[in-house]
């Protein structure tokens, strides 16, 4: 079993990787199509479809997302909000077109090829109030009570300790925030090989929880009116399947009823 260093600095390298790649090579790799998964044919497996989303820049969408959460966060003009995990900032600049001149958008990112892509695509933009910032979400660079509204896509299933995780965002939620963040579940036992490969990891499989856990965790950091604002199955084609698992396992999973699921969950800070 691998350390929760050992699994972070997996994922760092992941997505570093990423970021030095375009969207068509990532999709075709073993890092891309939201999915993680090796293929010679492309799997849009975990991604939504940002194109028609006010303030959408292709450079930032790296495909590497499993919702909308910026669609359900309840963003208001003038807000602060952060987005963990930003990326190329993708969810932050969807942010920005809400949030207007008056707002303010920090994004958070563990990887530094990303903070610097997502830098470069915002002074290409001229964005003067989008700002990224190289930390972990345990631990953020982000003062007490900064934001409205906290936004996160695919990205706290791929923290190791989720309730630090949490307990940070409740901290830099201002007294009466919200966050709306999108997110890979499990329902039922998810076959162990797919749980421990090291790719389905980094695709956001792996590390994710049972989703009642994931829900009692938010509600342990001191979160109230959680809610599920969207759920959706996930698919993983049989060809993927039989490259962890074997035909029978594979069958055996269909039947069990444990799927992987995206769930967009919505929480208040009191």
């Amino acid at each position: 079993m691998a350390t929760e260093r050992e699994l972070k600095e997996l994922v760092r390298e992941k997505y570093g990787e990423i970021a030095l790649q375009s969207r068509e090579e990532n999709a075709s790799s073993c890092c891309g199509s939201g999915g993680g998964c090796c293929s010679g044919e492309t799997y849009d497996i975990m991604a939504e479809d940002y194109s028609k989303l006010s303030g959408y820049v292709p450079d930032a969408d790296l495909g590497l997302g499993c919702g909308l959460p910026t669609e359900f966060a309840q963003i208001r003009p003038g807000d602060t909000v952060v987005d963990l995990g930003s990326g190329a900032g993708n969810d932050a600049f969807i942010a920005r077109s809400v949030t207007g001149e008056r707002g303010h958008v920090i994004g958070v990112d563990m990887t530094a090829p990303m903070i610097e892509k997502a830098v470069r695509n915002a002074q290409a933009l001229g964005f003067t109030n989008v700002e990224f910032r190289l930390g972990e979400i345990e631990n953020m660079p982000v003062e007490d009570g900064t934001a409205d509204v906290v936004v996160s896509n695919c990205v706290m299933n791929l923290v190791p300790d989720k309730q630090k995780a949490f307990a940070e965002t409740f901290r830099i939620l201002k007294p009466g925030g919200h966050f709306s963040i999108s997110d890979i579940v499990l329902k039922g036992d998810l076959p162990e090989n797919i749980r421990n490969a090291a790719v389905m990891y980094a695709g956001c499989v792996s590390g994710a929880q049972q989703k009642e856990e994931y829900l009692r965790t938010i509600g342990n950091a001191g979160f109230v009116n959680v809610t599920v604002q969207k759920e959706r199955e996930i698919h993983v084609p049989d060809e993927l399947l039989v490259k962890y698992i074997s035909l029978e396992e594979a069958l055996a999973y269909r039947k069990s009823g444990a799927g992987i699921f995206s769930v967009t969950v919505y929480a208040e800070k009191p």
